[in-house]
């Protein structure tokens, strides 16, 4: 049985399940001629940093980061029946993560006004908090001929802020 001293601050379930793991393990590498109270020894001294516990979506370290930090703009263009349309793309990352995004663009027709619009209102929605290596946008807000130059921008940007 392994027991630990009683706290006055709060646990976070991540942290714990961690510890629990980690004595576990040391108590497996123990040696067999320990002394009989070993387990009930005082756990060695921890780190008081904690980690937030690592879930499936969580953005890499920031010395696993592939870009730079910073804000990013490029424009990407895409062919529509009636005309070629352009729109600027802004994003800003930290540690590969979109943390923003902003769309402009000046549409040549009004069909591609309205569609650029539905698409501005909603890609925030779609690519913020992703890591920007995930993101290939195919249809937003029944915009699909935008996403084009969306992900053509965002593959200016990956390249800029990977050099």
């Amino acid at each position: 049985m392994i027991r630990t001293a009683a706290r006055s601050r709060p646990i976070r379930v991540g942290a714990t399940v961690v510890a629990v793991a980690g004595a576990f393990a040391l108590a497996a590498c123990s040696p067999t001629d320990a002394p009989a109270d070993a387990e009930t020894a005082a756990p060695e001294p921890r780190s008081t940093t904690t980690a937030a516990p690592v879930s499936p979506d969580a953005a890499p370290s920031p010395a696993d980061s592939t870009y730079a930090d910073g804000t990013y703009t490029a424009e990407g263009s895409y062919a529509t029946p009636e005309s070629v349309e352009t729109v600027v793309v802004t994003v800003s990352l930290e540690d590969d993560v979109i943390t923003d995004v902003t769309v402009a663009g000046e549409p040549q027709k009004r069909e591609s006004e309205e569609y650029q619009g539905r698409f501005i209102g909603g890609i925030a929605d779609v690519v913020v908090g992703k890591d920007i290596d995930e993101i290939s946008v195919s249809r937003v807000a029944g915009s699909s001929l935008t996403s084009g130059g969306f992900n053509q921008a965002i593959e200016t940007i990956k390249s800029e802020a990977a050099g």
